[in-house]
């Protein structure tokens, strides 16, 4: 089984930049183990369970509230039981690799 979810979480009320913040719960998924890519608008997470996805909000969600009274978290998520773990980087291969044959 392979879970994909892409998140972005982040304190509302800690004015424009709030990196400080989001860098914390990068450290927190990057200390579970976990394949992950950032990028500007959030963070794609891969994990063998949707338990373990759900966990990694939960867990990134104790972190900020430690620090802010308003918290605001989106998530997608693509779960397929038929599938292996190691879809972050195939999932864009497979794109970039059609990419090229697309006629401009």
């Amino acid at each position: 089984m392979s879970v994909l979810m892409n998140f972005a979480i982040f304190p509302t009320d800690k004015g424009d930049s709030v990196s400080k913040y989001v860098s914390q719960v990068l450290a927190m998924v990057r200390d579970l183990g976990y394949a992950y890519k950032l990028s500007a608008m959030g963070t794609v997470v891969e994990t063998d369970t949707l338990d373990q996805s759900l966990d990694v909000i939960k867990k990134a969600y104790e972190i900020l509230n430690s620090y802010s009274d308003r918290v605001y978290a989106v998530a997608n998520f693509d779960i397929q039981t038929n599938k292996p773990i190691g879809r972050i980087d195939g999932k864009i291969k497979s794109i970039e690799s059609k990419i090229g044959s697309i006629n401009k």
